[in-house]
């Protein structure tokens, strides 16, 4: 199937590189059986078979009654939207389930460690940053009394950072978080930092971090994390090619975010008419008529990553 092996364009919403490629020959050859499949593609019938069960149950794809059945695929634009719903279910569930889990916490503290006042809490922070020896995650949201936005980053550690967009008050701001580490996010549900996944720190209340170890719950905190992670825009696209400029891009992350003209027009220091204008120019360039469209082909072309 070597004219279908393109860049996959659907992995963020669970859809892996090998039921992509045979949904894209479907949409080239709908109504096709696990013969013709077969033949087109070079994989053996079991490996079709496997593909279209997971197509069947992704909802890309359905299939007629009879024999041999033959197999069509969903409406592209139909079939993200679905997939794309389904993703936002599993953010609320793990929204909830966090929720859940921090009542659990608050019955039985005592088997955490709870640190108290902003100045244990600065050093119990430096010391943890000096000690990771992999990487840094940090959900970052207001207030400021606590956790410190920005981790001071040591050497040979990755950082990644979901800012809230209330983080984001100034230009300034959106300047200081353009890094491919950083991401934006409405509504961040919580202020987290976590070291190598071994060690969080979980704020509770006003000067109170709760310090966790390896446990159920520190998972369950990570996999919020990840989905968070998906979820949020990038700021700063390192490629510098394309139709589109960095500030474009930027502006268009924005969007994605869910941020009105009005308020993209206050975070960049512009009128929202020029807000507009370029975003009208943004549809042009991406041959796009919706502001979902638009990021989704620019998703496609690698233009937000």
């Amino acid at each position: 199937m070597h004219s279908y092996r393109l860049a996959p364009v659907l992995e963020a919403l669970g859809v892996c590189s090998e039921d992509e490629q045979l949904y894209r020959a479907l949409l080239a050859r709908p109504e096709s059986t696990t013969t013709d499949l077969s033949r087109h593609t070079g994989w053996p019938a079991s490996r079709i078979g496997r593909r279209l069960r997971s197509l069947l149950s992704l909802g890309l794809a359905s299939r007629t009654p009879g024999r041999p059945a033959r197999y069509i695929p969903a409406v592209p634009e139909a079939a993200v939207e679905l997939l794309a719903l389904r993703k936002q279910a599993a953010i609320v569930e793990a929204r909830v389930g966090a929720s859940v889990l921090t009542a659990e916490f608050r019955a039985q503290h005592e088997a955490f460690t709870v640190i108290r006042g902003a100045e244990a809490i600065a050093q119990r922070f430096y010391q943890a940053q000096q000690c990771a020896q992999d990487e840094v995650l940090v959900l970052d949201r207001p207030p400021y009394d606590v956790l410190p936005v920005e981790p001071r980053r040591a050497y040979g550690v990755s950082y990644r950072t979901i800012y809230d967009l209330a983080a984001l008050s100034a230009p300034g701001d959106l300047l200081a978080a353009r890094s491919a580490g950083c991401r934006i996010l409405r509504d961040v549900p919580l202020k987290l930092v976590v070291v190598d996944r071994r060690t969080g720190l979980l704020q509770t209340g006003p000067e109170v971090v709760v310090e966790l170890g390896q446990s159920a719950l520190l998972e369950a905190l990570l996999r919020l994390f990840e989905l968070l992670w998906q979820q949020a825009s990038p700021l700063s696209p390192d490629a510098s090619e394309g139709p589109l400029s960095c500030d474009d891009r930027q502006l268009l992350a924005l969007a994605a975010a869910g941020l009105t003209d009005q308020a993209i027009a206050r975070r960049l220091g512009v009128a929202q008419r020029t807000v507009e204008r370029r975003m009208q120019r943004i549809l042009k360039a991406l041959d796009a008529t919706t502001r979902f469209q638009a990021g989704l082909r620019a998703g496609q072309r690698g233009l937000l990553v």
